[in-house]
């Protein structure tokens, strides 16, 4: 258990070989992905401000003339 054997060397090996070897591999899948968190974080406020755009308070209806409209019909209905 103290000493590692020769595939646990050889896992290491091709670990920090996949990790820092050949070319920047590991720079690159970083830049690639700080790419992607960017692009995200830019569509997330975009979507927000569409949404903010959408949501402009409009203006409520009067519901005083409804109402007023509805009840001589029932006056009506009532008197005859």
């Amino acid at each position: 258990m103290g000493t590692l054997s020769i595939w646990h060397w050889l896992i290491v090996l091709v670990v920090v070989l996949v990790l820092f070897g050949g070319g920047g591999k590991l720079s690159r899948l970083m830049g690639d992905f700080g790419k992607g968190l960017k692009s995200f974080k830019k569509q997330m406020r975009d979507d927000k401000d569409d949404k903010d755009e959408e949501a402009e308070p409009k203006p409520l209806a009067d519901n005083s003339t409804s109402a007023n409209a509805a009840q001589p019909q029932n006056d009506k209905a009532v008197k005859g």
